[in-house]
């Protein structure tokens, strides 16, 4: 939602962190004192409900925003961020990151994000209820490459980092779903897998199921 121009100024208003792999960026409870702006990498956004379940909500890529909620609004935050792969962030410190928006009025700009992840979110849940098993997981695999390769459309693309019980999460679904899944996949020519591994290798082929075109 950011013009490249106020991404790279938006870099400069902080300090470069890296992320090791599975490490916790954000963590959910704590106070809103600053966010990250993600430049490398991927993570995953999830909420640790009291009773010990844990509720995927998104992924989220290089150019994107992470904490910015709790920020705002002064509040606890609401979920965890997970790096998936080493990832390096931008720490932003709240009065700064304030300040800067107020200054090159951007208000509008974080409020059409907000309401696209909220779509994004109500998309997903609709889908959890509707969609084949094997469209789902494709629809989860070309968000991942569209995060990680900025939309490009080659093929043989790599995923590394992603658990089977990270994809199945994501996805509302059993592990042995996500395997029956990757398996029609795979026959399909579509993708190879490996352990934390899966390779894009007919991307065309993926987007079609992902559209549902079985």
């Amino acid at each position: 939602m950011l013009s490249d121009e106020v991404w790279n100024e938006l870099r400069h208003q902080g300090t470069a962190r890296a992320f090791r792999a599975r490490s916790v960026m954000l963590r959910q409870g704590t106070a809103g004192t600053y966010l990250l702006a993600l430049t490398e990498g991927l993570a995953k956004v999830i909420r640790r409900e009291p009773e010990g379940i844990v509720t995927w909500l998104a992924f989220r890529g290089p150019g994107e925003l992470l904490g910015e909620v709790s920020v705002f609004h002064g509040t606890p935050r609401t979920a965890d961020v997970v790096a998936l792969t080493p990832c390096t962030a931008v720490v932003l410190e709240a009065d700064r990151f304030r300040r800067f928006v107020e200054e090159r009025g951007l208000i509008m700009d974080l409020m059409r994000q907000a309401l696209s992840r909220l779509r994004e979110s109500d998309t997903h849940r609709s889908e959890l209820l509707t969609l084949p098993l094997v469209v789902r997981l494709a629809r989860a695999l070309v968000r991942l490459i569209e995060l990680n390769t900025h939309g490009t459309k080659s093929d043989a693309v790599r995923l590394t980092g992603l658990s089977q019980e990270e994809l199945a999460q994501a996805i509302g679904v059993t592990r042995n779903a996500v395997i029956t899944g990757l398996q029609q996949l795979r026959q399909a020519g579509a993708v190879e897998t490996a352990r934390r591994v899966i390779v894009v290798k007919d991307l065309r082929a993926l987007r079609h199921w992902a559209e549902g075109a079985l």
